[in-house]
């Protein structure tokens, strides 16, 4: 039971760590390419997408993580597992109060509403979104290590 309870952790994390790393290196990219206003709609509509899915994937990586930390305490790779785990709640911790509020200012701009400094907004989310996913992926490379 502890063997599927790591594999599934460790491939939701690695999924999640994908998905992030896509949106930071792939689809940003190309919404920052489009032309005049389709960019911002798109930042938009990918706001409130991920926004209503992106929660449950990081609290589900971290109850996971938990778990199969408690259940392999006294196997080896424990460590590895709960540092995972507390670089998991880093990454919800600056979600929380980093992300989420400048995506929930964003998800909900139009061409018409947006304010004045919405560039700067985005780019600073995106800084705090890089961060956050060398974070990420130092957790999901730490549960790897924890697999060996």
């Amino acid at each position: 039971m502890l063997n599927a309870l790591e594999v599934v952790t460790t491939v939701i994390v690695g999924l999640m760590v994908g998905v992030e790393f896509s949106v930071a290196f792939v689809m940003n990219r190309i919404l920052d390419a489009l032309p005049e206003d389709s960019g911002q709609l798109g930042h938009a509509h990918g706001g409130r997408m991920l926004g209503a899915v992106m929660p449950f994937w990081y609290i589900g990586s971290l109850v996971l993580s938990a778990i199969w930390a408690v259940a392999g305490w006294h196997h080896h790779g424990a460590g590895l597992v709960v540092t995972a785990a507390g670089l998991l709640i880093v990454s919800v911790v600056m979600s929380m109060l980093l992300l989420v509020p400048i995506n929930n200012r964003n998800k909900t701009w139009t061409p018409d509403n947006r304010p004045a400094d919405w560039k700067q907004q985005l780019h600073r989310w995106d800084r705090y979104h890089y961060v956050r996913v060398a974070v990420i992926i130092a957790a999901f490379t730490l549960l790897v290590a924890a697999l060996a």
